[in-house]
């Protein structure tokens, strides 16, 4: 896979040097480039943005340097990532999907953002563009988001991380569920025991275990996940243990059982 982005801090990117993703550059797993969108700009100041139509507060990316910078580094293929805390919330559905493309180009706004009609532009002329946000708050750029999305695609490249299996089971995998627990040596720390089952070398209980825990963590902490779930998914001893936390398998589909 081919990951371009464009900033004003090419240097924010650095990290991505670091851990698997640097490790899948060096293998080329993960052709990354980071470019400086004022390499486009024509004027000595090198000038990126303008004041607001209409007025407000702050400056506003210039479309016609951004323009010119993407229509280089797009290439026929490109897919034209924007982050914005205005964009649809990023998840791991999306990063899987992102994951599938040949080549990604992440557009970094600064200041009030990238003129809207940067995205309408390239939506016009048939390209695909993808408006995200990775959270409900506002940062001072794309970068941080950036590096965000491009760590979670480029994880699921083939290759990248050594355990394939481990992606299935982590949180918001294909279970769809948080993942369970996880411990290490010693087994005993501080006073504070692991889960004796987990010693047992039984492999089936200690998979019904991880189960359990998986489904109590998310129904917890992310109710909306369990009501998303498949049912067809579910085993015998899942919607047992599902009924034990309050839900029930209702017209194809999971319910609080306090609701019905």
């Amino acid at each position: 896979m081919r990951v371009d982005v464009v900033t004003v801090f090419p240097d924010y990117l650095a990290a991505l040097d670091l851990s698997l993703i640097g490790k899948a550059r060096q293998a080329g797993l993960l052709d990354l480039r980071v470019h400086d969108l004022r390499d486009w700009t024509t004027d000595r100041h090198r000038t990126v943005d303008d004041t607001p139509f209409g007025g407000g507060a702050g400056m506003v990316m210039r479309p016609d340097v951004w323009g010119t910078a993407l229509d280089d580094v797009l290439g026929e293929d490109g897919h034209l990532v924007i982050p914005t805390p205005s964009g649809e919330v990023f998840t791991q559905r999306h990063a899987e999907a992102l994951a599938t493309e040949q080549h990604l180009v992440f557009a970094c706004g600064r200041y009030e953002g990238i003129d809207a009609r940067v995205a309408e532009h390239y939506r016009a002329a048939g390209r695909r563009v993808s408006e995200l946000s990775i959270g409900d708050y506002v940062l001072n750029g794309g970068e941080v988001a950036t590096l965000v999305m491009v760590e979670a695609v480029g994880r699921l490249l083939p290759g990248v991380v050594g355990n394939p299996e481990s992606l299935v089971e982590e949180s918001h995998g294909a279970a769809g569920l948080l993942e369970y627990p996880v411990y290490t040596k010693p087994p005993v720390w501080d006073e504070h025991e692991i889960p004796e089952v987990l010693l047992s070398g039984h492999h089936a209980k200690i998979a019904r275990w991880r189960r359990d825990r998986a489904l109590e963590r998310t129904a917890a902490r992310r109710p909306d996940m369990i009501a998303a779930l498949d049912v067809a998914g579910l085993d015998k001893h899942d919607v047992a243990k599902l009924a034990e936390l309050g839900w029930a398998v209702v017209d194809g589909g999971l319910a609080r059982a306090a609701a019905l």
